[in-house]
């Protein structure tokens, strides 16, 4: 049986939705990133360290706190 327009309309409608969204939280999500890493390298970073040691360093000490 065929489908009736209105549901073949709604699925690309359906698709075009969450592919945009997608793209918007991918969009959300990397500036994010960049801001993170921006204030770990500015204000958390210690002599020499990169900024993924650093938040390797930061979630470490977070997890021993929270045992505790």
């Amino acid at each position: 049986m065929a489908q009736s327009k209105f549901v073949k309309a709604n699925e690309e409608i359906a698709k075009k939705v969450a592919g945009t969204f997608e793209k918007i939280e991918k969009a959300v999500v990397g500036g994010y990133t960049k801001v993170e890493d921006a204030f770990v390298d500015r204000y958390l970073t210690r002599d020499g360290e990169t900024v993924e040691d650093a938040k390797a360093r930061l979630k470490q000490e977070t997890g021993a706190a929270e045992k505790q």
